[in-house]
């Protein structure tokens, strides 16, 4: 009996079904390895613009704010003659949109000094992290990550006196 050689339609639906699973696989993979980098420039900017903040701050002998909300952050200048923080004009300094995806949550120390003249008006911008003209800036510690995930998560933080510090994930440090 002669018998023909081949793939029954089993096989080959097995091979097609084991196929789509890698390529879904593949997809998934690349999404998050990209959300990962956009996490990391997204965190790298934040740190190197609050760096710059803060030597302005020093260089201007003013003071200069960072106000953040869920979904977006923004330089502030105060202004001494007015008594109250303004937006920074500089582009530079620009309001930030932060993407859906991403998560910034931070927390500063309560009870520090306000400056002279800061009003409690709801319209009234507040920075929630203040950069010092004395070279000091609000003790904060920052992190950065995508939403509902624990790993690959950036921190940034200060004691208010010895400058940034900036931790990549799987730096365990200081928290």
């Amino acid at each position: 009996m002669r018998r023909e050689r081949g793939f029954t339609l089993i096989e080959i639906m097995v091979v097609m079904v084991v196929v789509g699973l890698l390529a879904v696989i593949a997809v998934v993979n690349l999404g998050g390895g990209a959300q990962q980098r956009e996490l990391e420039n997204q965190a790298r900017e934040l740190f190197l613009l609050m760096q710059t903040a803060s030597e302005q701050a020093v260089l201007t002998n003013s003071e200069m704010g960072l106000a953040v909300d869920g979904e977006r952050y923004r330089f502030l200048a105060y202004n001494a003659v007015e008594g109250e923080w303004q937006p920074q004009q500089e582009r530079l300094f620009a309001q930030r949109q932060l993407p859906e995806w991403m998560s910034l949550t931070y927390e500063v120390e309560d009870d520090l000094p306000a400056l002279p003249g800061q009003t409690e008006e709801d319209d009234a911008p507040e920075p929630d992290i203040v950069f010092y003209s004395s070279g000091e800036m609000t003790p904060f510690n920052m992190v950065l990550g995508i939403q509902e995930r624990e790993l690959g998560r950036y921190r940034i933080e200060t004691d208010g006196l010895n400058g940034l510090d900036w931790y990549p994930p799987g730096e365990e440090d200081s928290l």
